[in-house]
């Protein structure tokens, strides 16, 4: 897939992902009718990175994390698994949309379960939730840009005041760089430290944009507490930014050596 076809794609996932709600299941149907299954076996990269990202950017959700985590075992998509959370917890991402959050988004159909589930190959999963968690990254960086363009303050722009142009500079050059690192992922190390760093950019974008954004946006009117803690749960997913460092850190260790940057 080239850069024209997954522009073209994004839009159209765009379009879906943002079209009204009339049904309990409409993103992951809309998908569905739009090849995901097809797109997911046959190009694994192009899929999570187009479908992902606009999840993030237009605070949608579907299930198909599960299906993500399903096609790196080799099995058809349409189920679900046992997922692991940060602080030791494991979490189930339900189809039934009407499942309480296990996290701070009520958002999200995510159910504790009692005990821990099986290992299971995660590089695939981590891909997918750092290509969410930079559009949820770049949706909030959207929402502090506009506010800034828009408002006037000692009959200024807040455009023109230089600390709001460094959080809003310093949140752009996270970002960027947690997506670097996603588009060379491809192994488990790999993709563990591109979850990692697009953890740490999306927390990053949280903290600047609602500084940018002042009482604004501590006001449930606004959108961006909706991004904010959409962030906060995609980062425990199969491991927060501070545990996959940790992580990172340990299998280095374990193997006496580091791998080159080129390599990672």
């Amino acid at each position: 897939m080239d850069d024209s076809e997954r522009e073209l794609l994004e839009e159209t996932l765009r379009k879906a992902m943002t079209a009204p709600a009339d049904d309990r299941r409409p993103r992951e149907a809309a998908l569905a009718d739009l090849g995901w299954p097809e797109m997911l076996a046959e190009e694994p990269a192009a899929a999570i990175r187009a479908v992902f990202r606009v999840l993030g950017e237009t605070g949608a959700h579907a299930p198909v994390l599960n299906d993500v985590l399903l096609h790196e075992q080799g099995r058809p998509p349409g189920g679900t698994l046992p997922m692991p959370y940060a602080g030791g917890l494991w979490v189930r991402w339900e189809r039934d949309a009407a499942v309480g959050s296990a996290g701070v988004d009520p958002d999200l159909p995510l159910r504790v379960l009692p005990e821990a589930g099986a290992p299971v190959p995660l590089a695939l999963g981590r891909q997918a939730l750092g290509w969410w968690l930079l559009g949820t990254g770049h949706a909030m960086l959207s929402l502090a840009g506009r506010h800034v363009l828009d408002r006037h303050q000692f009959g200024r722009p807040l455009a023109s005041f230089q600390a709001l142009r460094h959080k809003l500079a310093e949140t752009l050059v996270a970002l960027e760089g947690a997506e670097a690192t996603l588009d060379q992922a491809d192994g488990d190390l790999s993709s563990l430290l591109a979850k990692a760093a697009a953890g740490r950019a999306a927390l990053i974008a949280a903290r600047h944009c609602q500084q940018v954004l002042g009482g604004t946006g501590f006001t449930a009117e606004h959108e961006l507490h909706r991004h904010v803690k959409r962030t906060l749960t995609l980062d425990g997913l199969l491991g927060s930014a501070r545990e996959l460092t940790r992580e990172a850190g340990r299998l280095i260790a374990s193997r006496g050596t580091a791998p080159r940057l080129v390599q990672l």
